[in-house]
């Protein structure tokens, strides 16, 4: 991969595949995110993981949402089949977007002694809204954007696709399964 690139799984938490807001569509994912994390690993790519993690007042995404992801509890954690190792990274985030008052962007810009990432590679939930913002920001910030097409999920089969549709769309995302990006590493 020409761009230096980071992996980014985003709320592959409890609560977001077996709890309280659970996408039963995001099962099929996760045997897709572990190869690819376990490839980035390999092949020296680091491996980022965006959580939510909620103080229980957080009314912004809580009011639609209800009590999720709380800082602290089971709900927050990743899940068992994708636990982050002790040299992958965990940045906490209270919004729909990784970058949003988080400390990505200057972990992101630390990568490869200095150098920076240049490209990030987003995999997790749901497609339509945390990987939306959290591409977004990307964009904003000038990162190239690959979307692990069959590595993100939504709610529904229609917000999942018209999320894809848009992150090609406005943010020039390359849409790419998690086997194409895995031999852009090789």
């Amino acid at each position: 991969m020409e761009h230096r690139p980071a992996v980014i799984i985003i709320d592959m938490l409890n609560d977001f595949v077996t709890g309280k807001l659970a996408a039963k569509r995001a099962e099929h994912i996760i045997p897709n995110l572990k190869r690819l994390i376990e490839e980035a690993r390999k092949h020296d790519v680091p491996v980022i993981y965006s959580n939510d993690a909620h103080y229980p007042q957080d009314v912004e995404v809580t009011r639609k949402w209800g009590s999720h992801a709380v800082k602290g509890t089971k709900g927050a954690e990743v899940i068992p089949e994708l636990q982050p190792l002790a040299k992958d990274y965990i940045v906490e985030k209270r919004t729909y977007s990784g970058f949003y008052e988080t400390g990505l962007d200057p972990l992101l810009r630390s990568l490869y002694k200095g150098e920076g990432a240049k490209t990030v590679i987003l995999g997790g939930l749901h497609t339509n809204i945390c990987i939306r913002h959290t591409a977004a920001d990307a964009f904003f910030r000038g990162y190239n954007i690959i979307i692990a097409k069959d590595g993100v999920e939504a709610f529904t089969q229609e917000d999942h696709e018209q999320g894809l549709k848009y992150l090609e769309y406005v943010y020039n995302a390359k849409i790419m399964t998690v086997d194409e990006i895995i031999r852009e590493f090789k």
